[in-house]
């Protein structure tokens, strides 16, 4: 079980990395082009305590590379996957008695942040940081959702990237684990225009598809009733070869596994793990046979 206090909404309100001006965060895509994708995760940073051992970490594990670039007391570092950029790690110290675990934030792709800043605004969701600008990466701002989940707003300056079948490394699936599925639905179909469908659930519990272009963009559903103490969150995964082989590294590395590699509805194994600092994250295997425009059953809460 993955427990969430309200402490780390304050970590992630400062996931802004430094002033606009002063630092310099690089394109999502190499060549701009007109291509934007509303809805679609694009982009995660990692908000952590000691960015060395996350690089270790997700190094080891994932094959991660990352180029770190500093400015005054800010340290972060791009994390590679083939050279291409992949996501973004920022070492944070929590403030004194803040208890709250590392967490990754989820970029979601809009064509302008102000905008659909102010409809989630007006539908309850919470800003933690204002807009900010970064010449070649675009703009961006933090919310939190009604209910309490961080993520992120991001209108990509070069375009987003392609509807393409991810490579292993790199993210396929995000999910939103959540108190009302309904009501998140609702919420996210506002501000992104997706539509929802329902999945069947050998669980009983409620489980839906966030789809827009005919893509399953995201999932969400209910956290466990057991999770009493959870707190509504998104969870991203990387597409992997072999979870069970990365599951046998992961306490090596310093990491934890949270959910057990376990068969999903598609036929491959998913798990989730926390890395050492405790930021969860999933992995999943993906085979080239399964269409990308079918809705994904990733959505796994610990």
């Amino acid at each position: 079980m993955i427990v969430r206090s309200l402490a780390v909404i304050g970590l992630l309100s400062c996931a802004g990395i430094a002033a606009a001006d002063n630092f310099d965060l690089p394109p999502l895509i190499e060549s701009a082009a007109p291509e934007h994708h509303v809805g679609k995760m694009i982009w995660a940073d990692l908000v952590t305590p000691d960015l060395a051992l996350a690089e270790r970490f997700y190094g080891g594990l994932l094959g991660w590379t990352f180029h770190e670039t500093h400015h005054g007391s800010t340290h972060y570092a791009i994390a590679l996957h083939d050279a291409r950029p992949i996501a973004g790690v920022v070492q944070r110290q929590p403030p004194p008695g803040n208890t709250a675990h590392p967490a990754w934030l989820t970029f979601i792709a809009v064509e302008d942040v102000d905008v659909t800043k102010e409809v989630a605004l007006r539908n309850g969701a919470t800003a933690l940081s204002e807009p900010v600008t970064y010449a070649r990466r675009g703009r961006q701002v933090v919310l939190r959702d009604p209910q309490g989940a961080a993520f992120a707003l991001l209108a990509s300056t070069a375009g987003d990237p392609q509807d393409l079948l991810a490579q292993p490394g790199e993210w396929i699936w995000s999910s939103l684990l959540t108190h009302d599925v309904d009501q998140a639905a609702a919420f996210y179909q506002t501000v992104f225009g997706y539509e929802v469908y329902d999945l069947p659930s050998a669980d009983g519990r409620e489980h839906v598809v966030l789809s827009r272009e005919d893509y399953a963009r995201a999932g969400a559903r209910d956290l466990p009733t057991a999770a009493t103490h959870a707190h509504p969150h998104w969870l991203n995964f990387v597409r992997v070869e072999d979870v069970q082989a990365l599951a046998a590294k992961v306490e090596g590395l310093g990491g934890k596994i949270l959910v057990p590699p376990h068969l999903d509805r598609h036929g491959g194994h998913i798990a989730v793990f926390a890395d050492p600092a405790g930021a969860p994250f999933g992995v999943m295997e993906w085979t080239e046979a399964d269409s990308q425009f079918e809705p994904k059953s990733a959505a796994v809460a610990p």
